[in-house]
């Protein structure tokens, strides 16, 4: 009997999780008092989903070490690197470009903050409502981000060269300083003498052939792994969760959504000249993971596993975009960022003009970047941004706490659309590299 196969069984997951979770939460009315079935059965399912999430994350840096510096080992020098590295910078700048000034674009045509062209006082209130009713773990996260020091340009800079390369592989936020040092390696491998080279590049080719074996042993787990992870979320949000800001919420889709289906198909047949639909079949394991996970970083392996094995990206080409990707190249982020923060200035009457919405398009760019490959992980950039757009402090932060209600589905889409970006970047990059991508496709 045929195996269904694994994007099939990931579905099936997401669809079970979220009908246990409604029928959960209708019959203890949403609430899980300590002790009760329903409690122990949400703990368990965390412990689970938490577990598969630390899989995932223990192999993210063997995975980006030995792949990066495998695959740049084998480019022929520093004029390869180069080449490659000039036109993954000059895609991933211009793809998130494209997706801010969509948001930007959709944001002000719908403008989901107005009624009649008047700030949405019925979402004013709501912003007031969950500022006197915040969870404590709500007003944690506000806090929590509040204290952090923001990542500007020259922060992110400083990130490429860590002062201790162990440290910064412990650390999700600095994982560019590990890609930065595999890239140094590799180049440091292609100038020794052919003996001595050879033995680096088999060592490392070797290990990553390692890790890409335990990932696909992780894989064989995933559809458990989406189903622990979904069923809280289903069962504390509800179906319903979107009702208080829906038009809010179909903003930032309906943006991802162009960025996702339109914006990148029309490069992948362009640019590219591939069919953008065969590209999609063949990430769609890594996008359903992606999604229910909402981690591009914790997605990587399986991303890269999808856009070698499925769409026929070489690894030498992959292993550089791809971890670089997952790092700097945030597009649903970016869109999401702009979306979020001129919503909050329509809903508390700030007059944005074209200045300040310029400069809003900046700060969702450059703050993208540094954002870790994690879930809610772009709430720092969003508090910054809207304290850099003239919103007091404690009005910005209940705002943020106010978007909670809603970020974890938003968030899950847009991971799935940041891993879209990465993936169309490869396959841009390998044809430009005359390569030979998405010809053998499976259905």
């Amino acid at each position: 009997m045929k195996r269904l196969a694994l994007h099939w069984q990931i579905l099936f997951a997401l669809v079970l999780a979220t009908l246990t979770g409604i029928v959960f939460r209708s019959l203890f009315h949403g609430v899980a008092e300590e002790g009760t079935l329903v409690a122990r059965a949400l703990s368990f399912s965390q412990f689970v989903g938490d577990l598969f999430m630390q899989a995932l994350k223990m192999i993210i840096v063997p995975l980006i070490v030995t792949s990066v510096i495998s695959g740049i080992a084998s480019l022929q020098g520093v004029k390869g690197f180069g080449r490659l590295g000039a036109k993954t910078f000059g895609f991933y700048a211009m793809s998130s470009l494209l997706a801010v000034v969509t948001g930007l674009v959709l944001v002000n045509l719908i403008e989901p903050g107005l009624v009649d062209g008047q700030p949405n006082e019925v979402i004013r209130k709501v912003f007031d409502a969950k500022q006197a009713a915040a969870s404590d773990a709500d007003l944690e996260k506000v806090a929590s981000a509040n204290m952090k020091e923001p990542k500007d340009f020259l922060d992110t800079i400083k990130m490429m060269v860590p002062e201790n390369i162990f440290a910064a592989a412990t650390n999700n936020g600095q994982m560019l300083g590990v890609i930065v040092f595999s890239l140094l390696f590799a180049i440091g491998i292609t100038r020794l003498p052919a003996e001595e080279m050879r033995t680096l590049k088999e060592f490392f080719q070797a290990g990553n052939d390692v890790m890409i074996t335990i990932t696909k042993w992780i894989m064989a787990i995933s559809p458990i792994g989406v189903y622990a992870l979904m069923f809280p979320v289903i069962f504390q949000n509800g179906p319903d969760v979107f009702a208080e800001m829906a038009k809010y919420f179909a903003t930032v889709l309906l943006a991802l959504g162009f960025h996702m289906f339109v914006t990148m198909p029309l490069i992948l047949t362009f640019v590219a000249k591939v069919n953008p639909w065969a590209h999609l079949r063949a990430m769609r394991e890594a996008l359903l993971l992606g999604f229910s996970t909402a981690s591009s970083s914790g997605t990587l392996p399986v991303t890269m596993r999808c856009v070698q094995d499925h769409a026929g990206v070489s690894k030498r080409t992959s292993s550089f975009t791809l971890p670089l990707g997952a790092t700097v190249n945030m597009d649903g982020t970016a869109l999401y960022e702009c979306v979020a923060v001129v919503f909050v200035a329509q809903v508390l009457n700030y007059q944005l003009g074209f200045g300040e919405q310029f400069m809003i398009v900046t700060a969702a760019l450059l703050t993208s970047i540094g954002v870790a490959g994690i879930p809610s992980a772009s709430l720092v950039a969003i508090l910054l941004i809207l304290k850099n757009s003239g919103i007091p402090d404690a009005q910005a932060a209940t705002a943020v706490v106010a978007l909670l209600s809603v970020d974890r589905i938003l968030d899950m889409v847009r991971t799935a659309v940041n891993i879209f970006g990465d993936s169309c970047a490869a396959v841009v990059i390998a044809k430009s590299e005359g390569e030979k991508v998405l010809e053998d496709v499976p259905a």
